[in-house]
């Protein structure tokens, strides 16, 4: 058995941002066109008119002040609201192949690794650009790795579950240095006209190289232990999968709202806070870590409330600043990468041996903890 350890990551971060002033401005002015469209309507009672949005409505819903996304001029255009991205011809790198090859490539440098030595590359995201080939095996391709690659899909837990699937095959021999990336454009799959989401997700890429400890030039995290869980829900979910296109004429199409990002915010709150606090702590108990020996909490960004109810659980207390970090008014929730983020950005001021644990959740419902120790 081999013993993994994450050397190094990477981040992707795209050029432009939306401010949550900017983002405002654009969903009140398509409000105010939509409700002046089907003002009739409003007044007989048959269709219910769009409130408008504010900055403190997002900000003291989320703890998000602003997202960076691939392309901003559609987000913010009250008549398209949503990015747009130029196609691309088939023997062109696809976008999610690029913004991985950016994370990959900084992994690799910090590491001191060259691409041909990796032999495992899992691309682990929440949506995919496309059903196959398979994303993972072109960023295989693009970096001039070796060995064997593959997709994965488990939404905003997607980099931990990779990670435990990396870890697994490094232990167990059959791959040597594994990158787990997580390309996500969340501004797709954003429905950007619902005052309830409409702030809630950015773009990115996250990176994550692990090697066995042995070959390991700078072992910087031993990955003591992993953990994941499932358990089925429909609360957060997106229809817009290729069988949109296989209705039959006796049928009605879909709602196309229900085609884009969709998620019941108080059932999942109220569901997934306690799964994951428990998930957290009896992982944590089965290691013989106690609350006050866990230095730091690189937890999924995905709602600052949500973070700050699993940091008073699994502490018993209000956690400092420097023990659960967020990176969420920055860049929003950005679906699997956002706890490699937090990692990326916070993982210094670690002496040998102390403990920190990575946590991502959402949809399925889905958690997975990944247990480090500071060699």
């Amino acid at each position: 058995m081999h013993q993994p350890v994450i050397t190094a990551t990477g981040v992707f971060t795209p050029a432009e941002t939306i401010t949550n002033a900017e983002l405002v401005e654009a969903f009140n002015a398509y409000a105010e066109k939509y409700n002046a469209k089907h003002a009739a309507a409003i007044a007989a009672g048959e269709v219910v008119a769009k409130d408008p949005s504010s900055e403190d409505f997002i900000f003291k819903a989320s703890g998000i002040e602003q997202r960076y996304v691939l392309d901003k001029s559609g987000v913010l255009n009250p008549d398209i609201m949503h990015p747009l991205f130029r196609k691309r011809a088939d023997d062109e790198p696809g976008v999610m192949a690029e913004m991985a090859l950016d994370a990959c490539t900084k992994a690799l440098k910090e590491a001191g690794v060259d691409a041909s030595e990796v032999d495992l590359v899992i691309c682990a995201a929440s949506n995919l650009e496309r059903a196959y080939p398979a994303i993972g095996v072109e960023i295989q391709s693009l970096l001039g790795a070796g060995g064997f690659a593959f997709d994965m899909n488990v939404a905003c837990s997607s980099a931990t579950f990779g990670i435990q699937a990396a870890s697994d095959m490094i232990r167990a021999g059959s791959a040597r240095k594994a990158l787990v990336v997580n390309p996500e454009i969340c501004s797709a799959h954003l429905e950007w006209r619902d005052r309830d989401c409409h702030f809630i997700f950015g773009d990115v890429c996250t990176a994550t190289l692990i090697e066995r400890e042995s070959d390991a030039k700078n072992p910087l995290f031993k990955i003591r232990s992993t953990r994941c869980a499932t358990e089925f829900s429909n609360n957060i979910r997106n229809n817009n999968g290729f069988l949109r296109r296989t209705y039959t004429e006796d049928q009605d199409l879909p709602d196309e709202r229900d085609m884009q990002f969709m998620q019941n915010g108080r059932k999942v709150f109220k569901e997934v806070v306690p799964m994951v606090s428990a998930h957290i702590l009896a992982h944590m108990d089965d290691e013989g870590i106690a609350p006050d020996g866990l230095k730091r909490m690189w937890l999924h960004q995905a709602n600052k409330s949500m973070n700050d109810f699993v940091g008073r659980k699994v502490l018993g207390r209000v956690p400092e600043s420097d023990e659960q970090p967020n990176i969420l008014q920055d860049y929003a929730n950005t679906s699997s990468a956002g706890s490699i983020i937090s990692f990326s950005q916070n993982s210094d001021g670690f002496s040998k041996g102390e403990i920190g644990v990575i946590c991502s959740f959402g949809a399925g419902y889905s958690v997975g903890s990944v247990i480090l120790e500071r060699l």
